[in-house]
This record gives C-alpha cells, structure tokens and sequence, in this order.
C-alpha cells in the first residue's frame, strides 16, 4: 500500500519572538525579587512603606534648605518657620571642613595637587593593565607628596629618596649570601642620607622649597585622607608579614607575632590613641621632638596590620596542602614559593577582608578628635559648632560628613568588587 502523504521540509527559521510580558523587563525582575513569595511580598510592601514616609519628611527639609546666609539666626529668619535645612553653614565653613582650620589658604593647591598625584601613583597598583613604567611614579609619589603637604626644601625629601634606594640596592645585592649584612648595610645607607638631609634643612630658601606648614596646622577631611592612606599601605605589607611570621616554624618568631596580634587585637584603637598621644614619647631618645601625626600613624599601622594578618591567614589556611607541595616539587625556596605561588593565591582569596579592614580603618580615623587633632569630626566638634554664628547646626554638618565618608568608602568597596571579578577569588 502505498503512503500518498507529501513531506513538509521547512527552508526558512522561524521569526523570533518577545517573551511573555511577565518574562522580561521590570516586570519579571520585580516577580523574582519582590513578589516571589507572600513573605516577600509582606516585607517590600513594608519597606517601600518605610521609605516613603521617611522620604516625605526629609524633602521639605532638604529642598527649603537656605544656602545664602551669615549666621544660624540669619538662616531662621529667610525660613520663617519653614520646616528647612541650613545649608549657608558648608558653603560658609567648607574649606575648613576640608583642610583644617589654620591650614593656609594660599596653599590650598598643595594638598589638592597631592590628592590627584595620588590617584595616578595608586592607578598602575589599582589596575593590570597600565604600562608598568608608571610604577615609577609610585615609588616616587611618597617623598614628593610629603614636600607638598608639609613643605620645605625639596633635597630632603629626595636625599631620603636616595637613601632608601641604595637601602634596596644593598639588600638585594647580598641578601642571596648575607642576609644580616644586607639588612645591616640598608640601614646604614638610609641613616647616612637622613643624617645628610638634616644639614639640608637650612637651604630652604635657598633651593626649590614651600612655605613649611606646621602638622598641627593639619586638619579637616585632609587629615583623615593622610592617615588612612599611610595606615593602610603600611599596615598591608607589615599585616602579611605578621602572617607568615605567626606559621613560622622557628619558635621565637612564631610566639612574637602571636603576642603582637592578639594584644592589638585586645585592645581598643582609642586606647591605643591615647597611647600615642601620652605615652609613646617616652619610648624614644631624651630630647626628641615626635611628631603627633607620626604617632598616630604608627599605632593606626600596628592596629590596622593585625588585623590584617589574621585575614591573610585565613586566605593561607584555604590554600590545599597540594599547594605548598607543588612549591617544594618545583625546588623553589621559601622566599620564592611565597612570592611567587602561596601569597598570590592568599592575598586573592582575603581582598574582601583586606578592603573591609582598611574601610574600618578609614572610617576609624575620626576617633582622633578625641585627642584633640581637628580632623573632619573634629571640625565639627570643635571650631564650627563652638562658633557662636553656627551654633545649633548639626544635621547639616554631620550629614555632609557622612556623605564624604560614603563616597570614599563605597568607591572602594566598588572597586573591590571589581577586582574580584577580574581575578575570579570566587574559583578554584
């Protein structure tokens, strides 16, 4: 029997076509996110509840805020009883919430121009993809940034620049065969050069120099930049260091980081502040004169690097033992096995805790108000709201503090973010 039926061979695909209205767009995102169950149906009816209401009682404060104005009594008066913000008190004292309250003005341009250097010397560190030869700049960036901020002569910044240059030269010309007497012959380059630059200090005038701005003349945002910046990139190499002296096999070592981590960690930052402020004095030579800001910032490091050495050890603890096996099979040393296979893939796996403890540590700058450095709190605490023109004003201030503070830290946390993505810490 024969089959008469003709075959059907389409030559053309068919035309593509939307998807259902509820499986694209805002619409599907919402079912998916919002609304993909009563209890999170229940929880964003709340919280879109919440936002509202909390939005319609700060607008009419925020968009009747005064900008244009003296004095708190003054900002009253053009608001007549209007529910407003006066917002006269950022436009009048922002330069001061920024740099300080003695800074000069006339040199504002310093530490704005050290600000920008900034980010070009962290860009070739921030980002693979730029020419190397920028790291140049980066070891630079430290000497040249502190002649901009504190002035001076420029030789002193650049004889310690050469100081610490034939320091590095000098130890890796003979830490292969002598590892104390490269250690031994840096330090003695280093102290020679800073023993030159202090016959320096008197051709200030003399030689390419700024007008010298005392540190207690410092303050506003400026100072909680300055101390968080060097706290942080101190405190990452000596935090790695403490790590990988705390698995040391070598008793002393091994028991003298366990000691220093667990005591910083113990105790608080503004005890440790306080330290700074009264008692580290003491520890140095009779008749020495330490800066305030170099204390701080030595304990903000010693504080910052323990905790980061317990986040870099838990990024060594995750590594495989096939790890450190693959090293030794290579015959590679310790040095090189840490350099070059173990610290990589550590330092990938602890970048959320590295970049969570240096956002503390930024934020945590504000705590040395309490010893009486006029930092951006500070400011606020002290100078401003004592003003007899501004009294009364808070929410103002310290809103705006807040908003600088978020701005810097949810950049790095973007950034972070980012890096983990390009680094794929979430693979293995």
């Amino acid at each position: 029997m024969s089959d008469n039926r003709n075959s059907f061979v389409r030559h053309e695909m068919l035309s593509e076509r939307a998807p259902p209205v509820g499986e694209r767009g805002v619409l599907k995102w919402a079912r998916e996110n919002l609304f993909s169950s009563v209890f999170n149906t229940i929880m964003t009816i709340v919280s879109v509840w919440v936002i509202y209401s909390i939005a319609v009682g700060v607008a009419p404060w925020f968009f009747n805020g005064v900008w244009n104005a003296e004095t708190t009594r003054e900002c009253y008066e053009i608001l007549d009883g209007v529910n407003g913000a006066c917002f006269a008190v950022l436009r009048e004292r922002f330069p001061q919430l920024i740099y300080g309250f003695t800074y000069p003005s006339s040199e504002y341009w310093r530490p704005n121009l050290a600000t920008v250097l900034l980010l070009v010397a962290l860009a070739p560190v921030l980002f693979r993809r730029l020419p190397k030869g920028l790291l140049v700049f980066t070891v630079i960036y430290p000497f040249l940034a502190y002649w901009l901020i504190w002035g001076g002569s420029i030789l002193i910044p650049t004889v310690a620049f050469v100081g610490c240059f034939i320091g590095v030269a000098c130890y890796k010309k003979f830490s292969s065969g002598a590892f104390v007497t490269a250690i031994t012959l840096s330090l003695i380059s280093a102290y020679l050069c800073w023993f030159l630059g202090g016959y320096l200090i008197s051709w200030n005038d003399a030689f390419l120099s700024l007008e010298i701005v005392p540190s207690r003349d410092m303050g506003g945002f400026m100072l909680n930049l300055l101390l968080g910046t060097i706290a942080v990139s101190l405190s990452i190499p000596l935090g790695i260091a403490l790590a990988l002296g705390r698995q040391s096999n070598m008793p002393i070592i091994k028991w003298i980081c366990v000691v220093f981590i667990e005591f910083i960690r113990g105790v608080p930052l503004i005890t440790l502040l306080f330290v700074a402020n009264v008692i580290l004095a003491f520890f140095f030579p009779p008749e020495t004169s330490i800066d305030l800001i170099l204390r701080v910032i030595i304990m903000m490091t010693f504080f910052n690097s323990a905790y980061i050495a317990e986040v870099v050890r838990g990024g060594l603890a995750a590594l495989p033992s096939g790890q450190y096996e693959a090293a030794n099979s290579l015959g590679l040393d310790y040095s090189q096995s840490m350099r070059f296979i173990i610290l990589p893939q550590a330092l990938k796996i602890s970048i959320p805790g590295i970049v969570n403890v240096s956002v503390g540590m930024l934020k945590d700058t504000t705590l040395v108000s309490i010893i009486s450095m006029f930092d951006l709190v500070g400011m606020i605490r002290g100078p401003i709201l004592s003003s007899t023109d501004w009294n009364g004003v808070y929410w103002e201030l310290f809103g705006a503090a807040a908003a600088i503070f978020f701005v810097v830290c949810f950049t790095v946390s973007k950034y972070s973010q980012w890096l983990e993505r390009q680094l794929e810490t979430g693979k293995h």
